[in-house]
């Protein structure tokens, strides 16, 4: 470059005075040198402004970092007590959590102790009571207790309102049912009836004993009966006479006075042979006797007959009341027995009374009352 530009200076300048080349190449050299070193230390001095700007950068990072890290420190650190409180918390709701579930287990526990022991309560309630009225029933021969005990059992079973129950309600009803179908002897009216044939046997006419009033009553409307038709057939003759009076006077008072003679005769001759008639009646009495020693039977033994008859009713009536009926089956067929025998079966009291005993008869007979066994089937599988 230095030995282009030389000729150049020559030719340009003609006038001067050449110069050495080893100065002019010198000159060069040190030029260039300083050119050099000029672009060297502005590389430095470009470098070293980037360097403290990477570091003041690096600085800055740094300082950045060294403050994201101590806040990350007490992040976690807080982080970590949070962890360390949460786990806490978390023991303490486990513990709790395990505490009421035995609570609640505990509670579920007592609770179906609570229901067991309540259907425990009722299904030996309601079985005690029907072992009491089986045994009322037993010993009165009545189906009443029984009934009532199974309604109330029903009635309670329906407030009770237990679907484990359903079966023991439903074997009440088919048991109440059937306990009412079946006819069951009532003891308190036949003792009534009883008691009622026992206050007739004083007003009942015995054989033994004449009745003149019963029997004379017929003997007695007859002479009535005889002055009546003769009434009645006075009355036309009296018609026609008063037809005759209109006639003729003398001979209506003469068919008059002969009239009146004539009907007051008839009437007193009537009344005569009625009372007649009567007399002869109670003087003699045909009486057709099947048993001759009931017509033979002393007066004063008609009060211990009566008596006699009395017993056996009140025997009949205390055998019914022990449920004992074979025994007041003979009682009543012996009472039956002494009114056939005894007493005038042309008497009214005497028919009602037999008609009585024979009621009594009829309906005494054994009946067993049946027994709860679908109910007392049911209470049994219930407390199992």
């Amino acid at each position: 470059m230095s030995e282009t530009n030389t000729p150049a200076a020559d030719v340009s300048s003609p006038h001067k005075p050449a110069r050495p080349a080893g100065a002019t190449l010198t000159q060069a050299v040190v030029a260039g040198v300083g050119l050099v070193a000029l672009l060297a230390l502005g590389l430095a001095w470009q470098s070293q402004q980037r360097l403290k700007q990477v570091e003041q950068e690096l600085v800055r990072r740094q300082d950045s970092s060294q403050s994201e890290a101590n806040i990350a420190r007490d992040q976690a650190r807080q982080a970590q007590d949070l962890s360390r409180d949460t786990a806490a918390k978390v023991a303490l709701l486990d513990a709790r959590l395990a505490e009421v579930a035995v609570q609640r287990e505990q509670l579920e526990g007592l609770m179906q102790s609570m229901n067991r022991s309540r259907d425990e309560n009722v299904v030996g309630d309601i079985e005690a009571s029907l072992r009491v009225a089986m045994q009322q029933g037993t010993i009165t021969g009545s189906a009443e207790p029984l009934v009532a005990a199974l309604r109330q059992a029903d009635d309670r079973l329906g407030r009770y309102k237990q679907p484990r129950l359903e079966g023991v309600r439903r074997a009440v009803t088919r048991d109440l049912e059937r306990i009412k179908a079946v006819s069951v002897v009532d003891v308190s009216t036949l003792t009534i009836k009883l008691d009622e044939v026992v206050r007739q046997v004083d007003d009942l006419p015995l054989l033994a004993v004449a009745q003149p009033g019963r029997e004379l009553a017929p003997a007695a409307a007859s002479p009535t009966a005889a002055t009546a038709a003769t009434r009645g057939a006075s009355a036309p003759r009296k018609a026609a006479s008063a037809g005759a009076q209109a006639g003729s006077a003398a001979a209506l008072a003469e068919e008059s006075w002969w009239s009146r003679a004539w009907d007051h005769a008839g009437e007193r001759w009537t009344t005569l042979s009625g009372d007649i008639w009567r007399e002869a009646r109670g003087l003699l009495r045909v009486t057709r006797i099947d048993h001759p020693e009931a017509a033979l039977m002393a007066p004063e033994q008609a009060f211990f007959l009566r008596e006699n008859l009395k017993l056996r009713l009140l025997n009949a009536r205390l055998a019914l009341l022990s449920r004992q009926f074979d025994t007041a089956q003979v009682d009543l067929r012996e009472a039956q027995a002494m009114l056939d025998r005894y007493f005038d079966a042309r008497s009214r009291k005497l028919s009602q009374t037999v008609e009585l005993l024979r009621q009594v008869q009829g309906q005494s007979r054994q009946v067993s009352v049946p027994r709860p066994d679908d109910t007392l089937a049911a209470l049994s599988a219930v407390a199992r």
